[in-house]
């Protein structure tokens, strides 16, 4: 991450002691909301944990309960319920200072997309845990209890049960990240809307194989999760397209913009000439004759009214001649060539001349090669010009 001093000129790169200080205070802002949190709801533990256990409860057989086979468990496990309640119920404020970390060192287009997405993400979460609690719990458990052979006491153990849903929560939050996943994927350009499509009966059976390692060994769980899993693609390929035809449409505007706008010639190299008097104009009579002027207009010549020029004025007349002849046939300097046979330098250089012909989503894919692989220098240089492009 850059500094950037007063003028706006980005300035040399924070020390790494730096980004570890404020790691380390993120990180222990992150550990003290979870405190906080865990602290309001600790007086509510056995309620959150009865609230937890009700899908299985609705369905046991008449006189049954949950056991605790532990002697701590009792205590142990609601109160592991509600540590993980708070990790949950902070998310939004952990993900905000994890961004608030990683925000200085993305550019501007990327943080346009990125908030949306990260807002996204935990709204996904959520909602998978909410399906899983009041469409899943409920199917698989009142299976599970129906198919119990004759004779068997169905009474879970407490701990068994936290764990299963548990493993429950974070399998089907995670599968309702799908379409985050599949939409980074489109934009970073890894993948094109139309292969995924290509690749669907290839992408369905991989939910399934996913549900199968994610969810307990049943085929309803796995089927539950496979199945949102599939139609979260579809959603997440859909917006994929949407985010591709905003990004085409405004490349097309901005190429037709700057084909719209006019060249500017540098000042002081090649410089338009100013427009020459008009050949047909010619000095009214009572004038004097300019020395040097243009007298083969409409106008015949008149010798009464010629003014010869003075030795100087035909040196200083002649030089000038001859300096805008050497102007005029002096060849054209080549382009420069990269000063070195780094590969790098060498794709800053071809940076510069896409730049000139305006193909900007060409110049940003070197640009990100040389971040990865230029050294500090060669990735300050970078870092300039994508500025230098993000500004309006």
């Amino acid at each position: 991450m850059a500094a950037s001093d007063s003028n706006g000129e980005p300035d040399l790169e924070q020390p790494f002691i730096s980004h570890l200080i404020e790691l380390r205070d993120r990180l222990l802002r992150m550990v003290v909301a979870v405190f906080v949190v865990f602290l309001c709801l600790f007086p509510f533990t056995n309620s959150i944990y009865t609230f937890v256990a009700t899908p299985l409860m609705a369905h046991l057989p008449q006189g049954s309960s949950m056991i605790a086979t532990e002697v701590a468990s009792p205590f142990l496990i609601p109160f592991k319920l509600v540590l993980v309640a708070a990790v949950f119920v902070a998310m939004p404020y952990i993900l905000h200072q994890f961004w608030g970390f990683v925000a200085p060192g993305l550019y501007r287009h990327e943080k346009t997309l990125a908030v949306p997405l990260l807002v996204s993400s935990v709204i996904l979460f959520y909602l998978g845990m909410l399906f899983a609690y009041f469409v899943v719990f409920p199917l698989i458990f009142a299976f599970f209890t129906s198919t119990a052979p004759e004779g068997v006491a169905v009474m879970t153990d407490i701990s068994h049960y936290l764990s299963f849903v548990l493993t429950l929560f974070f399998a089907f939050g995670i599968a309702f990240e799908v379409p985050i996943a599949t939409i980074l994927l489109v934009w970073m350009g890894v993948v094109t809307p139309e292969s995924l499509v290509a690749q669907r009966p290839y992408i369905i059976v991989g939910a399934f194989v996913i549900g199968m390692f994610l969810t307990p060994p049943d085929v309803f769980s796995q089927t539950l999760l496979a199945v949102p899993m599939w139609l979260l693609f579809e959603a997440g390929v859909f917006f994929a397209r949407i985010l591709v035809r905003r990004r085409e449409a405004a490349e097309e505007e901005g190429a037709e913009t700057e084909d719209a706008e006019p060249a500017v010639a540098p000042a002081g190299v090649g410089a338009a000439a100013a427009p020459a008097p008009s050949r047909s104009a010619s000095p009214t009579a009572g004038e004097g004759l300019v020395v040097g002027a243009d007298i083969s207009g409409g106008d015949p010549f008149d010798p009464e009214r010629f003014v010869p020029m003075t030795p100087a004025e035909m040196e200083a007349e002649l030089a000038a001649i001859e300096a805008a002849e050497q102007v005029e046939t002096k060849p054209a300097a080549p382009s420069p060539e990269p000063a070195s046979a780094d590969p790098v330098e060498a794709k800053l250089h071809r940076i510069g001349q896409l730049r000139n012909r305006g193909d900007e989503s060409g110049a940003r894919r070197l640009l990100y090669q040389v971040l990865e692989e230029g050294n500090e220098d060669q990735r300050r240089v970078a870092r300039n010009i994508l500025e230098q492009l993000d500004a309006p």
